[in-house]
C-alpha cells in the first residue's frame, strides 16, 4: 500500500515539476504574404537539444484543443510548435466558417504545402530543436495537410494523421515520400469512407513506403477531441479509448523514428 502511494506521490511530483517549467509562446512569421501566428511549447525541464514536432490543427485553426496537445507533446519531452494555417491566428466559430477556411486549402495543395512548410521551417530553426530529428502530426484537416506535407518530399521523420482525411489529387506524389507514415484512423468515420482507404493503401503500396495504418473499432470522425461530443451517430465524437490508443502509437512510433 506504502509502495503505491509512493510512487503516485512521485508521479504527481514529476508532472507538476513539468508543469511548472512548461514555457509557451506565440511566435510571428510569414507566408505567401500574410502573417501567421504560430504556438511554441517546451519544458525547460529536459535540457540540450530535442525532436521537434509540428502540430497541424484540426479545421477550427489554432484553438486551445491544439495548444493542449503542444503542451501534452512538451511535457514527453518534445519541442512543439501549432502551425496556424488560417493567418493571425484565425478560429473559427461555426462549422460554415472552418469548412470555408479548409476548403480554400484543400482546393489548392500546393497553398496548403507552402503554408505547412512555413510553420516547418519555423520549427527547425528553434535553437531548442534537432533539426535532424523532426515529425510532424495532425487532426483532421491537419491530418491531410501531414500527409501532404510528406507527399512533397519533405526531409523529415515522420508523420502522424489522426482521423485525417486520405484523398489527394495527387496520388503519384506519394513517391516523394521520404519519412515513414503512421495513420490512425476511425472505422466509422464516415468523411473517410472505405474506398477513400482502400486508395490510400494502394497509394502507399505503389510507392513502397513504410506506412502503417491502425483503425480502431467504433470510433468515427474527429475522435481525438473531447469537444467533439459523445454522440457517434452524428459522425464527429469523442472516443476515450481511440484516443488514448492513438496517443500511445504516436509515442510508439516516435520512439522507433527518433531512435531514442
Amino acid at each position: 500500500m506504502m509502495r503505491g502511494w509512493l510512487a503516485f506521490l512521485a508521479t504527481l511530483l514529476f508532472a507538476m515539476t513539468v508543469q511548472a517549467q512548461l514555457q509557451t509562446e506565440t511566435v510571428e512569421y510569414k507566408e505567401g504574404g500574410d502573417v501567421l501566428e504560430g504556438y511554441l511549447a517546451y519544458s525547460q525541464s529536459h535540457e540540450g537539444k530535442h525532436p521537434g514536432v509540428l502540430v497541424v490543427p484540426e479545421w477550427w485553426g489554432l484553438n486551445d484543443y491544439a495548444r493542449s496537445r503542444a503542451e501534452d507533446l512538451a511535457g514527453l519531452g518534445y519541442v512543439a510548435f501549432v502551425a496556424d494555417m488560417y493567418g493571425n491566428g484565425a478560429v473559427a466559430k461555426t462549422m460554415d466558417e472552418a469548412a470555408a477556411y479548409a476548403g480554400k486549402f484543400k482546393k489548392d495543395r500546393q497553398l496548403m504545402r507552402n503554408r505547412v512548410y512555413a510553420a516547418l521551417n519555423v520549427l527547425r530553426d528553434n535553437p531548442l530543436v534537432d533539426p535532424k530529428r523532426v515529425a510532424a502530426i495532425g487532426y483532421c484537416f491537419g491530418g491531410t495537410t501531414v500527409l501532404e506535407l510528406a507527399r512533397n518530399g519533405a526531409h523529415i521523420n515522420g508523420v502522424v494523421s489522426f482521423h485525417g482525411g486520405l484523398d489527394t489529387p495527387n496520388p503519384a506524389d506519394a513517391q516523394n515520400i521520404q519519412c515513414k507514415i503512421l495513420v490512425c484512423a476511425g472505422a466509422n468515420d464516415p468523411f473517410v469512407p472505405p474506398e477513400q482507404v482502400t486508395a490510400f493503401e494502394k497509394e502507399m503500396r505503389d510507392a513502397h513506403v513504410d506506412w502503417q495504418l491502425i483503425v480502431y473499432g467504433g470510433a468515427v470522425h474527429s475522435f481525438t477531441n473531447p469537444n467533439s461530443g459523445g454522440d457517434p451517430s452524428k459522425g464527429i465524437a469523442y472516443n476515450e479509448a481511440a484516443d488514448k490508443r492513438s496517443w500511445e502509437a504516436m509515442k510508439e512510433f516516435f520512439a522507433e523514428i527518433f531512435k531514442q
